[in-house]
C-alpha cells in the first residue's frame, strides 16, 4: 500500500506562518492550489491556522505518516477513489474533523471489520492521531488532510458510506459566521447521498443553537430520518467534549439514518437540487489546500 500513501520529508512546515508546505521537495500549495483560476469556491467550514509541529508531533509524523496518511497528490490523481487505499473491502466509516484522533482511534480499534477514514486539515492534530494509532497497530485506518466535502463529492460513489461521524464540528458561534458551519442543507444533501441505505450519520455538539440548526437541516433532508438521541455509547469523552462541559454547556447527540428502503425519485430529485448550486463546479476543480486548519473549536 506504500504506493498510495503519503511520502513526507523530515520537516513539515515548521514555519507556522501559513505559507507553503513541502512533501519530498514539492510545495503543497503548488500541487494542491488553494484557489484555482476560474473556480468560484464555496465558503469553507474551517479557518486557517498554523501547521507548526512540536518535537514530539514531528517525530510522530516522520515515523508514521507514510503508513496511515494518504498523500494529497495521490487523492488528486485521475481515476483515484478513496476506498482503494484500504487493504481489503469492508464497511466504510468516515469521521470528519478528527481533531487529535481520540474518537477515531478508539472507535476504529473496536470496529476491526470496518475501514475507517478520518479527515483533518490541522497538521498537529493529525500528528497526535498518528501517535495514538502507533499504539494500536491498526490496519483498518487511513487519514486524509484534504477538504472532506470535496473528497466526498469527488472521490466517493453514492451509497458508499456505512457510518459518518461529525463530533463537535466548529460551531462558528458569531452570527455572521454561521454560514461557515459544516452542517448546512447543501452538505447534508451530499452526505445523505453518500450513505448506504440503512447507513447512519452520528453528530454531537455542545452549542445549543448549532444543535437546533442541525435538527432543522437534517429533518428537512428527504433522504434522512432521525433526531436527538442518547449519547453514542461507543464515543469516548474527548478533550473537546470536556471543554464544553467545563464551560457549562450541555452535549447534544443526534443520529440520522438513510432508510433501508429505496428513496422515491421525487425525494432523490429534491436532495440533488439542494446540492446543485455547490456541485456545479465540483467535477473540474481541485481541492482546497490541505494541512491548513482544524475543523475543531477551542471552547471559550
Amino acid at each position: 500500500m506504500r504506493s498510495t500513501l503519503a511520502h513526507h520529508d523530515k520537516r513539515l512546515n515548521t514555519s507556522g506562518r501559513g505559507g507553503s508546505r513541502s512533501v519530498e521537495g514539492v510545495e503543497l500549495t503548488a500541487a494542491v492550489p488553494a484557489r484555482p483560476d476560474g473556480v468560484n469556491w464555496e465558503i469553507r467550514s474551517y479557518a486557517r491556522r498554523g501547521t507548526r509541529l512540536n518535537a514530539r508531533q514531528q517525530e510522530s509524523w516522520d515515523r508514521h505518516a507514510t503508513r496511515w496518511v494518504v498523500a494529497p497528490e495521490t487523492q488528486t490523481a485521475p481515476g483515484f477513489r478513496l476506498p482503494d487505499v484500504f487493504e481489503r473491502p469492508g464497511p466504510l466509516i468516515i469521521e470528519i474533523g478528527l481533531g487529535v484522533g481520540e474518537a477515531l482511534v478508539s472507535l476504529a480499534t473496536s470496529r476491526p471489520e470496518a475501514n475507517v477514514l478520518g479527515f483533518e486539515v490541522w497538521a498537529p492534530g493529525v500528528a497526535q492521531c498518528l501517535n495514538g494509532l502507533s499504539r494500536t497497530d491498526a490496519r483498518n485506518v487511513r487519514l486524509s488532510t484534504l477538504d472532506a466535502a470535496w473528497c466526498l463529492d469527488n472521490l466517493l460513489e453514492p451509497a458508499s458510506i456505512t457510518e459518518l461521524w461529525t463530533f463537535f464540528p466548529d460551531p462558528w458561534p458569531k452570527a455572521r459566521h454561521h454560514k461557515r458551519r459544516l452542517v448546512n442543507r447543501r452538505f447534508a444533501a451530499l452526505a445523505a447521498s453518500r450513505l448506504v441505505p440503512g447507513g447512519s450519520w452520528r453528530l454531537a455538539t455542545d452549542w445549543p443553537d448549532y444543535a437546533d440548526q442541525m435538527r432543522e437541516v437534517l429533518d428537512s433532508e428527504p433522504l434522512l430520518r432521525g433526531g436527538v438521541t442518547e449519547r453514542f455509547a461507543d464515543r469516548p469523552l474527548t478533550r473537546f467534549e470536556r471543554r464544553g462541559l467545563a464551560a457549562g454547556r450541555s452535549i447534544v447527540d443526534l443520529t440520522y439514518t438513510r432508510p433501508a428502503e429505496a428513496a422515491s425519485p421525487e425525494s432523490q430529485a429534491l436532495s440533488a437540487q439542494a446540492y446543485s448550486d455547490r456541485n456545479c463546479s465540483m467535477a473540474t476543480r481541485l481541492p482546497p489546500c490541505s494541512l491548513a486548519d482544524s475543523s475543531k473549536h477551542s471552547a471559550s
